[in-house]
């Protein structure tokens, strides 16, 4: 095989859900939750695939997200792989979480009986001002830090930082498997990788990207998150050419602050976070509250 030639790329969700969400691939699974959450691979009594079915009308979807629900030794683990940058992400995750959370719970259950959720966010982009790929929350006291509950962790890692890491942790071997493109780069984590089980998902990999079939699947989804990420971009700016035009008009007439307001309305319409937009119009949040 040609080193330069392109792979299937674990990154893209169809794929990671065929790696990470088959029940005949449990040791690969068992070693890449153990390395996630650094808990030792041996503690995991038992991993249940709660949504296994990969259709094929999820190919052919626009603006959809594949996430991989997992049972831990009782514990729900939620694995959402996202490949493009998407608004208020921090904000969805949560909400996730706690749907999860509440839906466990049965009629007639008692709130104790629910259970420790876990949701990690696997991301091809980075939403954290920080040199650190992991991010890792809890519900901590504001001053004593204690810990709320053990209930609730929300977990993010950021892809694009793994490189400049030195820490030489086992997930970074995996980060960087999701990473690869190429078989140059499988070939030197092959080389590198202390871990049996991403020596396995390698194999798994390769012949994943020989499969025609696969390949095809792995390219029509790609061209499809392409256009997401395109119409996503292109609503992005026209909302703020439009933001600015009307803003400017309306703006001549009645002055600047005016004119920064719609520039702010257009741009939350266009899911613009409200420090985003009023960033771009140069107003703070006192005036726009103010003026609302």
């Amino acid at each position: 095989m040609n080193r330069e030639e392109k792979i299937v790329k674990l990154k893209l969700d169809v794929i990671f859900k065929r790696m990470f969400g088959t029940e005949q691939n449990e040791s690969v699974i068992r070693s890449f939750v153990s390395s996630l959450l650094d808990i030792p691979k041996d503690s995991i009594r038992h991993i249940y695939i709660n949504n296994v079915e990969l259709t094929p009308e999820y190919i052919e979807q626009k603006f959809s997200r594949l996430d991989l629900k997992l049972d831990v030794d009782g514990k729900i683990v939620n694995i959402e792989m996202q490949v493009n940058k998407e608004p208020n992400y921090k904000e969805r995750t949560l909400f996730y979480w706690s749907k999860l959370y509440s839906e466990d719970l049965q009629t007639g259950d008692e709130y104790g009986e629910l259970r420790q959720t876990i949701c990690i966010n696997i991301l091809n982009n980075s939403i954290f001002d920080c040199d650190s790929y992991h991010s890792h929350f809890e519900i901590l006291e504001k001053n004593r830090k204690e810990r709320l509950t053990d209930r609730f962790a929300i977990h993010f890692f950021e892809l694009k930082k793994v490189k400049n890491s030195k820490q030489n942790k086992p997930v970074e071997d995996w980060l960087e498997l999701i990473n690869a493109e190429t078989e140059d780069e499988l070939m030197a984590l092959q080389q590198s990788t202390t871990i049996p089980e991403i020596q396995e998902a390698i194999v798994i990999l390769r012949q994943m990207s020989a499969d025609e079939k696969i390949r095809q699947e792995a390219y029509y989804r790609e061209k499809r998150l392409h256009d997401e990420a395109s119409a996503m971009g292109g609503a992005k700016r026209e909302g703020i050419a439009e933001g600015i035009e009307i803003g400017e008009a309306k703006g001549r007439a009645e002055g600047s602050i005016e004119k920064a307001m719609i520039v702010v309305k257009n741009l939350l319409a266009q899911n613009f976070t409200l420090e985003n937009a009023l960033a771009i119009a140069d107003i703070d949040i006192e005036t726009y509250n103010a003026n609302l």
